[in-house]
């Protein structure tokens, strides 16, 4: 697999939620349609929230690393 490249990286290690949601939906609506932001946590709730936020959005995962203890969303911005 070919490595993503973001457009946007977003660093929210060590907040807890609701921040990593509220910063990730706050970064894309800074993106165009089509973008890439990476979003990186340490918040293991973001596993589940940032993908309910996307589909409730309408924008796109387009992968989810899991490496020590960090989770690396890539998102693509729906239109």
């Amino acid at each position: 697999m070919s490595e993503i490249k973001a457009d946007v990286i977003l660093d929210t290690k060590g907040l807890n939620c609701p921040m990593p949601v509220l910063k990730t939906k706050k970064a894309i609506d800074s993106l165009q349609p089509g973008q890439i932001l990476e979003v990186i946590t340490t918040d293991p709730g973001a596993k589940a929230d940032i993908p309910a936020l996307l589909r409730r959005l309408g924008h796109e995962l387009v992968d989810l690393k899991e490496d020590g203890g960090a989770f690396f969303f890539f998102i693509k911005k729906g239109k």
